[in-house]
């Protein structure tokens, strides 16, 4: 399964579905199954969905879970 975090960043740029899928020349439903992860993207759709949110690939997709936000948000804390 691939992980991602799609629905995060599209939330955090004030994006809806249909407006990422045309950014990226996609079905909205599509985007939907990607955030659910029921379907994994093609390597030209990670590039161009990592792209539009100015990322790599590896910040938005990958093979293991990502750790919760709050986990990540208390270790900065701590720096």
């Amino acid at each position: 399964m691939v992980h991602n975090r799609i629905a995060l960043f599209r939330t955090e740029r004030g994006l809806s579905r249909k407006e990422l899928a045309d950014l990226i020349d996609l079905n909205p439903q599509t985007i939907g199954f990607l955030e659910r992860g029921s379907y994994s993207p093609s390597v030209e759709c990670a590039l161009r969905l990592a792209n539009v949110f100015n990322l790599s690939v590896d910040d938005l997709f990958s093979l293991k879970p990502f750790p919760a936000l709050s986990t990540q948000l208390s270790v900065h804390k701590k720096s």
